[in-house]
């Protein structure tokens, strides 16, 4: 089997190749970019790429544009941001365009592989748990087979992270399903990290799903607790 390839983007070359060196030794093939428009123009070439590692602070194009790029042009790209520590809002910022997770500076390289290996899991073909191929819900069909949700006959597009919650809280649909239950499933029981990714998540999904979001029918939130799966509400 091929090594998985991965793209690192950070504009100095002592954490580029920090990064570098730690994923070619848990055996990815690694990518590296120094700048936004040259991780864009990699990531037109190479579509084997699975996963992207992506600075904020860059010269020209910032991270969360590059970021915005890639998940226009690569719906199931697997993408991390690496954050400053302390910068709540870019954390936030990162998830709501569309990144699947963060890793805070300064990261030890046992966590920098734990999150990659954690996120390829929910990628196509990442050798994740067995999946229900098929869920039908009221007006949604999900497809794991293939990665994608329809509502009404109609393709969503989500991110691999979005596409597994959703995958999660069908599959116990009208059952209340906890936040710690969603981070440890989806991100993994060892997951550091701000546990309100899984609420930026949500507020990503309903925007997809919901006729309203601010009114949401088909991801009830159970105040206190965490989320509900409601499908078939009218």
């Amino acid at each position: 089997m091929s090594k998985v390839k991965v793209l690192v983007l950070d504009d100095e070359a002592p954490i580029r190749g920090f990064v570098s060196i730690n994923l070619k030794r848990n055996g990815f093939n690694v990518v590296e970019a120094a700048t936004g428009e040259e991780a864009v123009a990699i990531m037109r070439e190479r579509s084997d790429i699975k996963l992207a590692l992506l600075d904020i602070m860059l010269p020209g194009i910032d991270g969360f544009k590059v970021c915005e790029e890639l998940r226009r042009m690569r719906p199931q790209l697997g993408i991390i941001m690496l954050t400053a520590k302390g910068q709540e809002q870019d954390k936030v910022t990162g998830l709501e365009i569309g990144a699947d997770d963060y890793v805070v500076k300064p990261f030890s390289p046992a966590e920098l592989v734990a999150r990659v290996k954690a996120l390829l899991r929910r990628l196509p073909d990442g050798g994740g748990a067995t999946t229900l191929p098929e869920i039908t819900s009221g007006p949604f069909l999900l497809r794991m087979g293939d990665m994608k949700l329809y509502k009404d006959d109609e393709p969503i597009l989500m991110t691999p992270t979005e596409l597994a919650i959703v995958q999660l809280l069908m599959s116990k649909a009208g059952e209340a399903v906890s936040r710690s239950e969603i981070l440890d499933t989806i991100w993994g029981a060892n997951y550091v990290g701000d546990p309100k990714v899984v609420d930026v998540n949500i507020r990503r999904i309903r925007l997809k799903v919901e006729d309203d979001p601010s009114s949401p029918v088909y991801v009830e939130t159970v105040w206190g607790y965490g989320y509900r799966w409601q499908g078939d509400a009218d």
